[in-house]
C-alpha cells in the first residue's frame, strides 16, 4: 500500500495528500503512513540542512546573510549535470560508487571555488561598509547567478543524468524507503560530522570560532582574517554543492531558478534552529522538512510554502534567537 502511495504521490501528490488527510481526520491513518511521511520529511530536511549550514557559518563569522547561497546550490546541480556524462563512463560496474563519490567531490570543489571567488570579488571590498550594503550586494550576486545560469544553461528545465538508479529498498515492509533518501541522509550526516570536526578540532576551525567571537582580538593574535573568511565561504559553498547533487538525484529536473525556494527555506531552517549555531541549523532543517511534508500530505497542501515561511514569522516573534540559539545583548 505504501509503495503504491509513494508512486501516486510523485505523479498526483495533491490526490494522495487529500486521501491521507481524510484518513487522518477520521482517525484511520495507520502508523505506517505516519512513519512514511516522517521518513520523507527527514530526507527533505537533509537537503535543507546542507544549505542551512552554509548560511549559519557565514553569519557566524561575518554577521550577514549570503542570499546568493541558494544559487550556489543550483550551480552544484548543474556541475553534476555536466560532470556525470564525462566521468561516470570511467567507472563501470563495481566501480560505480567510486564514480559517484568523484562526481560529488568534484562538484563540491567547483562550488567551493565559486564561493571563494564571490567572497573576494563581491563581499571583501565591502567588508567595512554597512551591513545593508553587503545585503543588497548579496541579492545582486544572487540575480547574477540566476540569470547567468539561464544564459549559460538555457531557461528550460534539464533532465539530470542517471547518476544512480533510484529505487525502493527491499525488506522495509510496508514502508517505502528509496536509495536516494538513504544516500541523502547518510551524506548529510557524514558531512555534518566532518564539519563539526573541522570547526572544533582544527586550527582553521579554532580561527573561525575566534573570528566569530571577536574579530579584532583574533586579528591581534595573528589570525589571517581574509584566509579564514575565504575558507568559511568555500566550506559553506561546498556543502551547498553537495545538496545540489543530492537534490538532483531525487528530483531529476533542474533549472537555473531551482535554488530560490530551497535557499529561502534553508534560511528559515537556520533561523529556526538558531542562526550561527551548526547543530541548530541541522535541527531546524529537519523540522522544516517534516512540517512541509506533513502539510503537503494534507488538505492544505497548496499552502505548504506559506506555512513553512510562517514558521519564520512565529520564531522571530516568540524566540528571535532560535531554538538552540542564545540571545546576545549588543552594547552601544
Amino acid at each position: 500500500m505504501a509503495r503504491t502511495i509513494s508512486l501516486l504521490r510523485r505523479s498526483h501528490p495533491e490526490k494522495v495528500g487529500l486521501r491521507q488527510w481524510q484518513a487522518w481526520e477520521h482517525g484511520n491513518m495507520s502508523g505506517t503512513e505516519f512513519f512514511q511521511q516522517l521518513i520523507n520529511g527527514v530526507s527533505l530536511g537533509a537537503f535543507y540542512a546542507l544549505i542551512a549550514l552554509g548560511y549559519t557559518m557565514v553569519y557566524g563569522v561575518l554577521r550577514f546573510i549570503n542570499f546568493a547561497h541558494g544559487d550556489v546550490f543550483m550551480i552544484g546541480a548543474f556541475a553534476g549535470y555536466w560532470l556525470t556524462p564525462k566521468l561516470m563512463p570511467h567507472f563501470p560496474g563495481a566501480w560505480m560508487p567510486v564514480g559517484v563519490c568523484v562526481v560529488l567531490l568534484t562538484a563540491m570543489a567547483l562550488c567551493a571555488g565559486l564561493g571563494i571567488v564571490i567572497e573576494k570579488l563581491a563581499y571583501r571590498p565591502l567588508r567595512s561598509r554597512p551591513k545593508l550594503t553587503v545585503l543588497i550586494t548579496a541579492i545582486g550576486v544572487s540575480l547574477l547567478l540566476e540569470y547567468g545560469g539561464q544564459y549559460l544553461f538555457g531557461p528550460d528545465p534539464k533532465s539530470f543524468p542517471d547518476l544512480i538508479t533510484d529505487s525502493a529498498l527491499e525488506g522495509t515492509g510496508a514502508l517505502t524507503i528509496t536509495r536516494s533518501q538513504i544516500i541523502a541522509v547518510g551524506v548529510t550526516a557524514a558531512l555534518l560530522a566532518a564539519l563539526s570536526f573541522i570547526v572544533k578540532r582544527t586550527k582553521l576551525g579554532l580561527a573561525m570560532r575566534a573570528l566569530s567571537n571577536n574579530p579584532t582580538a583574533a586579528a591581534l593574535m595573528g589570525v589571517n582574517l581574509d584566509t579564514v573568511i575565504s575558507f568559511t565561504f568555500g566550506l559553506g559553498s561546498a556543502l551547498a554543492g553537495a545538496a545540489g547533487i543530492l537534490w538532483a538525484i531525487s528530483n531529476p529536473s533542474i533549472d537555473p531558478l531551482m535554488g530560490i525556494l530551497p535557499g529561502i527555506k534553508a534560511f528559515v531552517a537556520a533561523v529556526l534552529g538558531g542562526i550561527g549555531n551548526l547543530p541548530g541549523a541541522a535541527v531546524g532543517a529537519v523540522l522544516i522538512g517534516v512540517v512541509e511534508t506533513f502539510v503537503g500530505g494534507s488538505s492544505f497542501s497548496s499552502y505548504r510554502d506559506a506555512i513553512a515561511f510562517s514558521v519564520l514569522i512565529i520564531i522571530l516573534l516568540f524566540r528571535p534567537a532560535g531554538l538552540l540559539g542564545k540571545a546576545q545583548v549588543e552594547k552601544v
